[in-house]
């Protein structure tokens, strides 16, 4: 073989290493499927109602027919994978929470999508995205990146969206900070700080507050009494939506003691409440069940306990401190629904009596829970399986099961164009 033949074969050698190495680092987009805008859609500006299921260790979305429950196509969380990861890599400091995100919380995976919202035109899905520390905006037409920002710290975690649509709340984790975002352009428009590892929010239905929790060093393995002051700072807060002033704080700790509770975790997790906003449903870390708190006289009320079917499971085995990781209302404020985390059920429980029924064999490791627009239905992620259940309140039976992609965990009602 002549020189001039042997440099040929080694530049041809050299691109197609290259190029194999640009799809393989392009991330989960070549391993899935999107569904994209149809240009001979005769309704444009129109929208239809969807579900959108995060997986987060894979870093794609499922998008799912809210009437259908049919699949109607995947976006891709991290299209700016590879630039992210360079950014990353060329930071030790960065490397180093990038690497305990995936160790110490992500169950040696990394986390890549963790929440997310459409707008209210369902032209962006909004985003946060734990391992890169940041909140995007993805136009659901293109797939392409319309905003990003970059929280405080090293790991973004759960948002809520105001009842308008326009502004996103986000938890930065390692920041003690909740950032507010405008939807459309992803700037900041306030923030108000909170306690170790800020995580749950829920906007007021009418818009006026937040009700916030931080939970605490949750992926920590000092989990017994005696070492619980390395947990850190854990307080529920009600924040004025429109100063971000804070208008109410307390440990979760004193109110649990002076209910009888003091061998309860004050780290509060997901949470629900009645239509009137009156009473929230709160769990806990380590607690199979939850508790009942008046927000009106400021006591914790009751306390359902579920069945624990792990009772041989070491408690530094729960992950990340969660039991019980998802609770929902339904739209008529009587019936909750609640994800048995580590014993791998779903409770349907009576909010008067406390009574429930157990629904066993459906999937692994459910780690969220939400209702549906009308209240009849609840939406379960099993993350272990990687699947999700639609449930009907009334009946606690399965509707429907959907197979989505590698470690779903949120799962938020919206929209995407008609002709998506």
């Amino acid at each position: 073989m002549t020189t001039s033949n042997q440099n040929t074969l080694r530049k041809g050698i050299t691109a197609l290493i290259a190029g194999a190495m640009l799809v393989l680092s392009a991330g989960p987009a070549s391993a899935g499927w999107f569904g994209g805008s149809d240009s001979s859609e005769t309704n444009p500006g129109k929208t239809r109602d969807v579900i959108f299921v995060g997986n987060n260790w894979e870093g794609m979305i499922d998008v799912v027919d809210a009437s259908t429950y049919d699949r109607l196509g995947r976006i891709n969380g991290i299209p700016d994978k590879r630039q992210r990861l360079t950014e990353i890599y060329l930071n030790p400091v960065r490397l180093a929470f990038f690497e305990g995100i995936r160790y110490l919380i992500g169950e040696g995976h990394d986390q890549y999508v963790d929440d997310m919202y459409s707008s209210p035109d369902g032209r962006l899905l909004i985003v946060s995205r734990p391992s890169f520390a940041d909140v995007v905006a993805i136009e659901t037409a293109t797939g392409d990146i319309a905003w990003r920002f970059e929280v405080e710290g090293y790991r973004s975690d759960h948002m809520a969206i105001s009842p308008d649509g326009t502004q996103v709340a986000v938890s930065a984790s390692t920041g003690n900070v909740v950032h507010i975002l405008d939807v459309e352009t992803g700037s900041e428009l306030g923030s108000f700080p909170t306690g170790n590892s800020p995580h749950e929010n829920v906007y007021s239905k009418d818009g006026s507050k937040i009700y916030h929790a931080s939970i605490g060093h949750v992926f920590t393995p000092l989990d017994n009494d005696l070492m619980d002051f390395t947990k850190g700072e854990r307080v529920f807060q009600i924040v004025d939506a429109d100063t971000l002033e804070i208008i109410e704080k307390f440990d979760f700790a004193e109110k649990l003691s002076a209910a009888g509770y003091n061998e309860l975790s004050p780290a509060i997790r997901p949470m629900a409440h009645t239509p009137d906003e009156r009473f929230f449903y709160f769990q806990l870390s380590f607690l199979h069940g939850f508790v009942e708190y008046d927000m009106e006289e400021g006591v914790v009320t009751r306390l359902a306990r579920l069945p624990n079917l792990v009772p041989d499971l070491p408690e530094e085995l729960y992950v990340n401190d969660s039991a019980h990781h998802g609770i929902a209302m339904n739209g008529a404020g009587d019936t909750l629904c609640v994800a048995g985390t580590m014993s791998d059920y779903v409770a349907i429980v009576d909010r008067e009596t406390f009574g429930y029924q157990l629904l066993e064999g459906l999937g692994e490791k459910p780690y969220w829970v939400t209702s549906d627009a009308s209240g009849k239905h609840c939406y379960i992620s099993w993350s272990g399986t990687d699947q999700m259940s639609v449930i009907s309140y009334k009946t606690a039976t399965e509707v429907a099961r959907i197979d989505v992609g590698d470690h779903p965990q949120r799962i938020r009602e919206g929209r995407v164009p008609s002709n998506w």
